[in-house]
């Protein structure tokens, strides 16, 4: 896939989820992916272990997923034409590597 075909990882804020750009870094290689958002940080009630990302419900053009760590979350918002279960399968694939 050339560069070209990449999507875009847009950067609007300066405060990320430690670990979160990575993986959103390789979403970006996944064919139908057209656009990443990171969006607002906030603070969960619920402790998260590990780094998760979660589809929370559709968008027009795509999908607001939830990414989680420790007390933390993160919208980000993804533009694509996957469905719903090939964007999670391709998000637990980011993930694993």
């Amino acid at each position: 896939m050339s560069n070209s075909d990449r999507a875009r990882l847009v950067w609007n804020h300066s405060t990320h989820i430690p670990g979160l750009i990575r993986i959103l870094e390789r979403l970006t290689n996944y064919q139908g992916i057209q656009t990443i958002t990171p969006a607002v940080i906030g603070r969960a009630r619920g402790h998260c272990p590990r780094l998760q990302i979660k589809i929370s419900v559709p968008i027009l053009g795509g999908y607001k997923a939830i990414a989680r760590s420790g007390k933390t979350f993160q919208e980000v918002f993804i533009l694509t034409t996957l469905t719903q279960v090939e964007l999670q399968e391709a998000i637990a694939e980011a993930i694993k590597h």
